[in-house]
């Protein structure tokens, strides 16, 4: 119910009172907008949202680390929605004295992490019932998946950030990614590594790490040519993922957003953990 006062992610009290013209600042954030059923006031999106299609479709205003506020303006959202990757910060400033309402919500790469943000969005956007809802769904679908293996059989998964032969890293701890292995009943090479934010793929990191699964973005394993381009990648062809050809890969939105599919995806990726691990322990 409009209007609404909330306090966001980074302590500043906004009011929003209207939500008929919404710009998501971030994919996610789209996801969560499409999924409280108010996608029809989304007016335009940033480059990340590819989820749902509708969302794909809409004018883009940029990418959400490097936005400017004429292009935004221009649209006279009556709402802006992003999280602390939003920016630059003048840009969110310059808008803000322009008399748009940004909200930031909470974004932490944690399992709460998906419901709390779904419960902030919903908050500004005036529909706290129904964001209740999506995230409580949500909550349960990820309890109900999360998984645990005898610790023998527990597989070591390497998740990877990859974009053609200048960006090839592992994601560390404080990805999404971290705890979506763990719950999954995986070990994170970063617990291995000691990696918290990312680090650069090298030959003789695999090899002391010794992944049995390779987890990645979906773009990124087709920026190197697919399976076989990404085994020649760093000492991944020496490691047991690489010898198996066991790799995973998913839509990037869905992997690295943390959005309100992500109780899927840990259904989908406990799954495959598990077919993994049996077909390494009946070989």
């Amino acid at each position: 119910m409009l209007p609404v006062t909330v306090t966001d992610a980074l302590g500043n009290t906004v009011t929003i009172n209207s939500v008929e013209r919404i710009i998501p600042l971030d994919g996610s954030v789209a996801e969560v907008i499409f999924a409280l059923n108010l996608g029809a006031n989304v007016v335009a999106t940033d480059r990340s949202a590819t989820w749902p299609p509708e969302a794909a479709e809409l004018p883009q205003i940029g990418y959400q680390r490097s936005l400017l506020a004429e292009p935004i303006a221009g649209f006279t959202p009556t709402v802006l929605i992003g999280t602390e990757i939003a920016g630059p910060e003048k840009t969110l400033d310059d808008l803000r004295r322009l008399g748009y309402p940004v909200v930031i919500v909470p974004n932490p790469a944690t399992m709460q992490g998906p419901a709390e943000k779904i419960r902030a969005v919903a908050e500004a956007l005036g529909v706290p019932n129904r964001g209740e809802e999506l995230a409580t769904q949500l909550e349960d679908t990820m309890v109900s998946n999360t998984q645990v293996f005898e610790e023998e059989k527990r597989p070591v998964v390497a998740a990877l950030y990859i974009r053609g032969t200048g960006t090839q890293l592992v994601l560390g701890r404080n990805s999404a990614t971290h705890w979506l292995i763990n719950a999954a009943g995986g070990k994170n090479v970063a617990d291995i590594l000691d990696i918290d934010q990312y680090k650069t793929i090298t030959a003789e990191s695999l090899l002391l790490a010794e992944p049995d699964i390779l987890l990645v973005p979906s773009a990124g394993l087709d920026s190197v040519g697919g399976i076989d381009g990404l085994v020649e990648v760093g000492g991944i062809s020496q490691t047991p993922a690489g010898i198996n050809r066991a790799v995973l890969a998913y839509d990037d939105q869905l992997l690295l957003g943390n959005g309100p599919r992500t109780g899927d995806l840990l259904k989908q990726l406990s799954t495959d953990f598990k077919i993994i691990v049996t077909q390494t322990t009946n070989k």
